[in-house]
Order: structure tokens, then C-alpha cells, then sequence
């Protein structure tokens, strides 16, 4: 049988699932599939195409004769996984930030910079999902006008958090309408200090502090753009913001261009290309929504409007279902390039 030996490690999360979910919906040819997670998972089953698969521990042994391997159990165990991988002669998508900053290792979207995935030396890292959705709108207008400055700010779905964050919010949600005091256990990450109510409140805060008061999540926007888009000296600044929406993100991205591009052009530029849907039409209240976004791949951008406190300015909102552009999808697109 024609096709690849294919590990997802980090199978029973919710990203893990979600790209056996793309995989089958794409067709990528697949001889022989392995389901890889922590030892607290192994041995419960997933389907894919009718059929029920084991889950196995990953260990550095799980991935001899295995051709392409998607990583998304975490940093910690791309760190520890993911070379073995490599030198077993898989070629790793990760979707952790383990390597997205490795100067080794490429960061692909694949609307943006395909080419940088056949210069890989094993792993290829998929960039953040905020990230993601960010370029793919930019990118355009970069090759037509060039980009000078962009200021983004973001609203992002509980699920970039996790599964145990969509509960939170269910749970604050019930109970915050039935009275009561919400119990508060996720947001604004994993082992903070203090936690903050999310259900009908928005957290300015994803991830931890890093520098000068930046979250992390605002410096791997700021950091991975460059890299993706070969802009090392992009003066490019980011807010990320956590808002009661399970599935998602937002942004609303404000971009100082080198060129003159009028908002009509733009959204000509932005049909014609790749991934991108444009839904732009304020007579009619029509615009991107996150519900709009909900299970599909493409990149949504609306609200395209000058913005007359600069020169050459524009303003975009921006909207993309997280977890299939922003990690699945775009893992198995990276994929299709190099298959």
C-alpha cells in the first residue's frame, strides 16, 4: 500500500485529535498510522477511518521507520522526543514553541514561506496560532506595499488553553448565571500565582510575564513574525487578550505600509489569495466572527479601512479557528508540501 508511516504524538489531546480529523478530511496517504502520548494515556483508542487504534507511550524508540511525525504533547516532551525522531529519519512538525526560535529550524506557514520547509534538517516548527492567522493576512499587503509597522491586539478562545480551559468556562459560565461564586482554575495559564474569572470577563494576559512586561504569548507573535516573514527589523508590537469564546481568535491588526494601498485594492489583493476569505461588507453588518470561523482553515478578514493617523495605514480584523488553522491544519499543510 502507497503512502507514509505517520506518528501524532500527544494523539488523545485536543490538537492530536484534531489533526487526525485533517488528515482524514484532506486524504493524506497514510500506510500506517502510530497514536503516541504520555504513559497516563496509553492504552486508550482513537478512531480514524473506521477503525480503532491503540495508543502507545512515546518513548525515543516509538518512531522507527516513520516518515512524518506531528508533535503537539508540549515543550517538554518536543525536547526530549523530537530529535529522536529526527535522527530515526522522521520528519518532525512540532507545535510547540520548543524550536520555534531555532535559527536550525524552519517556521512555516505554508501561505507564506513554503519554501522554508525543504531546508529542515528534521523538525520543522509550526508557528503559534495567533501567529499564523497574522501572516497569512499580512503577507499580501507586505508583497504590495510593504510592511513598516504593525500593531496587533488580540482576542483569543479559551481553547488555545486547552480542553481544561473550554471546561472552565463552561463551569464559570453555569455558575456565574445560576449565582454562584465561579471557581477559578485556568486562566490566565496553567500554575499561575492567581487565577482570574474568564466567564464574562476578558484577561489581558496569556502565558507568563517575560520582558519589559510583555506576556509571552505577545513576544512569540512579535518574534515569530520576523522570523516567518523574513523581516528581522519589522518594528512590530503585540497585546494578547483572553476572552470567553471557545473556539477562535481575533485580531485587530493596525499596519503602517511603505506604499500607498487603498482599502479597495487590499481587499482585491486579499480574494485573490491563498487561504484567505474576505467577508467585508458594514452596510450589511457583515464581518469575521469566530463562529464564522468554527471548524474551517481558511484565515477571515474583514473591517479593511484606512487609517488616516498615519501614512499609509491601514486596518484589519482578522479571525481563524485556532486549533485548526492555527495547529492542525497548518501541521498537515506543512506536511503536504514535503509528502
Amino acid at each position: 500500500m502507497s503512502g507514509y508511516h505517520v506518528a501524532i504524538v500527544g494523539a488523545t489531546g485536543l490538537v492530536g485529535r484534531t489533526i487526525l480529523q485533517v488528515l482524514q478530511e484532506r486524504d493524506f496517504p497514510i500506510k500506517k498510522l502510530t497514536l503516541l502520548a504520555s504513559s497516563r494515556s496509553a492504552g486508550s483508542t482513537v478512531e480514524f477511518k473506521g477503525e480503532s487504534y491503540s495508543v502507545q507511550e512515546a518513548t525515543p524508540a516509538s518512531f522507527k521507520g516513520v516518515d512524518f511525525a506531528f508533535f503537539s504533547a508540549g515543550g517538554g516532551v518536543s525536547e526530549k522526543l523530537a530529535p529522536a525522531a529526527a535522527q530515526s529519519g522522521a520528519v518532525v512538525i512540532d507545535n510547540s514553541s520548543a524550536f520555534r526560535l531555532d535559527p536550525e529550524v524552519p517556521l512555516v506557514v505554508p501561505e507564506v514561506n513554503p519554501e522554508d520547509a525543504k531546508k529542515h534538517k528534521g523538525i520543522i516548527a509550526n508557528p503559534n496560532c495567533s501567529t499564523i492567522q497574522m501572516v497569512v493576512a499580512l503577507n499580501p499587503l507586505h508583497q504590495a506595499a510593504g510592511l513598516k509597522r504593525v500593531v496587533v491586539s488580540t482576542y483569543q478562545a479559551v481553547s488555545g488553553a486547552g480542553h481544561r480551559a473550554i471546561q472552565g468556562l463552561e463551569n464559570e459560565s453555569r455558575a456565574v448565571l445560576e449565582g454562584r461564586e465561579p471557581e477559578k482554575n485556568t486562566i490566565p495559564h496553567r500554575g499561575a500565582a492567581r487565577y482570574h474569572q474568564i466567564a464574562f470577563n476578558v484577561v489581558p494576559q496569556i502565558d507568563v510575564f517575560d520582558e519589559d512586561d510583555y506576556c509571552k504569548e505577545e513576544m512569540k507573535m512579535i518574534k515569530e513574525t520576523r522570523k516567518i516573514m523574513n523581516l528581522p527589523e519589522l518594528a512590530i508590537t503585540a497585546t494578547t487578550v483572553r476572552v470567553p469564546v471557545s473556539f477562535g481568535h481575533s485580531e485587530s491588526v493596525n499596519v503602517e505600509l511603505n506604499n500607498p494601498l487603498p482599502p479597495s485594492k487590499a481587499k482585491e489583493i486579499l480574494k485573490k489569495s491563498a487561504g484567505i476569505v474576505v467577508v467585508d461588507n458594514p452596510s450589511q453588518l457583515e464581518y469575521p466572527m469566530p463562529v464564522m470561523s468554527k471548524g474551517k482553515d481558511e484565515v477571515f478578514v474583514g473591517r479593511i479601512r484606512v487609517d488616516r493617523s498615519v501614512p499609509h495605514g491601514l486596518n484589519l480584523w482578522v479571525v481563524a479557528d485556532n486549533i485548526r488553522k492555527g495547529a492542525a491544519t497548518n501541521s498537515v499543510q506543512i506536511a503536504e508540501l514535503l509528502a
